[in-house]
C-alpha cells in the first residue's frame, strides 16, 4: 500500500482536528471522486482538442457512431443515449452540421421528426479520435491492474445503480441500450 497522502488526506486530517465528533469518511470518496473526475475531464480535453473536438462534440458524434447503421439518431435519442444535455444537444448539433460532421434530415414517414447522422468527415473524425481517447483512459487508469480497474467499475456501477442511475427500455433496439 501506498503511504504517500493526497490532498484530500490533508482535508480529512484537517476535519479530523477541528471536528472529531463527525465522521467524514464519505468525504474521502466523494472528495477523490470530484478530484478525479476534474483531472480526467482537463485530460481528456486535452485529448479531444488535439482532434478539433471538445467533450461535448465527442460525445455526440460517438454516440451516432456506436449506434447501429446507418449510425442515424434523432435528437430526443440523442440526449437519451449520450452524455449532453437537451440544450447542448441543439447548440452542439448546430456546431457539428456547419462543421460538416453530422447533416439533419427530416424523416420521410413523419415531418416532425429529424434524423441527425454522421456524415462521412464525422465518421472519420471520430473513428480517429477513438483510438486516442481509449489510449488517454488506459493511460489514466495505469496505476491500476486490470482486476482493481474491474473491481472499481462494479463498485461505481453499485453506487451508480442505488442513485437511480439506470437505464430501463422495452425495446431492445433502442440505440440508447449501447454502451460508449
Amino acid at each position: 500500500m501506498d503511504d504517500r497522502t493526497d490532498h484530500v488526506d490533508h482535508l480529512l486530517a484537517q476535519w479530523a482536528r477541528q471536528r472529531p465528533d463527525l465522521d467524514v469518511s464519505a468525504m474521502g470518496v466523494i472528495g477523490r471522486l470530484k478530484r478525479l473526475a476534474r483531472l480526467i475531464d482537463t485530460e481528456l480535453g486535452h485529448t479531444f482538442a488535439e482532434h478539433g473536438l471538445d467533450h461535448a462534440s465527442f460525445d455526440v458524434l460517438a454516440t451516432l457512431r456506436r449506434s447501429d447503421p446507418p449510425h442515424r439518431l434523432t435528437p430526443a435519442q440523442l440526449m437519451k443515449s449520450s452524455m449532453v444535455t437537451s440544450g447542448a444537444v441543439s447548440q452542439r448539433l448546430d456546431r457539428l452540421q456547419a462543421a460538416g460532421l453530422v447533416s439533419r434530415t427530416p424523416s420521410p414517414t413523419d415531418g416532425r421528426v429529424v434524423h441527425v447522422s454522421l456524415t462521412q468527415e464525422g465518421r472519420t473524425l471520430i473513428d480517429h479520435t477513438l483510438p486516442d481517447h481509449l489510449a488517454t483512459e488506459q493511460r489514466l487508469l495505469a496505476a491500476l491492474p486490470p482486476e482493481q480497474q474491474a473491481t472499481l467499475a462494479q463498485t461505481l456501477r453499485t453506487v451508480l445503480l442505488s442513485l437511480g442511475d439506470t437505464h430501463q427500455t422495452n425495446d431492445p433496439k433502442d440505440p440508447a441500450t449501447h454502451t460508449r
